[in-house]
This record gives C-alpha cells, structure tokens and sequence, in this order.
C-alpha cells in the first residue's frame, strides 16, 4: 500500500513541475494601438431591417468587437457604409408613437419628433441617432462615429476603398 501512495505522489511532483516549466510567451496579451489597427471598409443594406438590431449590429462593428483582437480604449472598428437608409423599417406603432426630444436652448424650446417625420426629411439621421446611443459616450464614441458614412439611396461615392458587403445576420 505504501508504495502506491509514493508513486502517486511523484506522479504528482512530476505534473506539477511541467506545468511550472510551461513557456509562458505564447500567452501574451496583445493590446492594439492606433498604428497597428487594420481598418477595412464594409457596407450594410438597411432594407427591411429593423432598425434598433440594425444599429446594434453597426455599432458591434464600428467599435471592433467582432475582431479578435479587440481593445477597449482603441478605435479599432471597421468603417462601415449603410446605404438604403430610407427603408429601414419600425415594427408595431414605433413609427408614430415614439417621441424624439431635443432642445434648443431657449426657453421654451423643447422640440418633438417622430421617426416618420425624421425620416420624410433626413432618412439618414434616423439610423445616426441608433447607432450614437449605442456606442460609449466619450471622446473614443465621439471619434468612432466619424467611421459611420450613411445614405439613404443604393448609391454611395467608396468605391474606391473596395468595401466587401455583409448581412446583418453575419456579424
């Protein structure tokens, strides 16, 4: 009985010491920076989508969480292009029900709009407004908002950057 007990003891001491040996350089933590982020140019067709999964699904991207190597304090998202802004869409009586409020700053001057009048005059500003309140509100929220470019038509002028089309349901 006893000599089992010492061999499982050295079984022990000897797992012990190869996981105290293990090279601990492949575990590094690999914090991104400004200089070391690669930025690509994707665009997202809003058409017959709702818009809260839209924005939260353009906000997931422009913050860079569906990168592996994601860092919280780094703008390390993507820039992202949503064309067909006008034909997002708000189920149920979110249309006309909602209420926007803005101030102007004067007394008195509290303003009220629903998303069907946002979208008869600014069909962009619907989509801008989702995504803002769901990125962080700070100077880095501020700077990853510069990365959202939004029309409301099928057209858009970044042709140039190459930008690969996905679907909501892929991010």
């Amino acid at each position: 009985m006893r000599p089992l007990f010492c061999v499982g003891i050295a079984i022990f001491i000897i797992n012990y010491l190869k996981i105290k040996t293990v090279d601990t350089q492949s575990y590094k933590t690999v914090s991104l920076n400004k200089a070391t982020v690669k930025k690509e140019w994707v665009v997202i067709d809003a058409t017959d989508l709702a818009l809260g999964r839209l924005a939260a699904r353009v906000a997931l991207v422009l913050r860079g969480k569906t990168k592996p190597g994601y860092t919280p304090h780094v703008d390390c998202g993507d820039n992202v292009i949503v064309i067909n802004a006008e034909k997002v869409i708000l189920k149920g009586n979110k249309m006309t029900d909602r209420v926007y409020v803005h101030y102007t700053g004067y007394p008195g001057g509290q303003r009220f709009t629903t998303p069907k009048e946002i979208l008869a005059k600014r069909p962009t500003e619907l989509v801008r407004m989702a995504v803002k309140g769901m990125l962080p509100k700070t100077r880095l929220g501020d700077d990853i908002l510069h990365n959202l470019f939004i029309y409301a038509g099928p057209e858009h002028p970044h042709q140039a950057q190459n930008p690969k089309e996905i679907k909501l349901n892929e991010i």
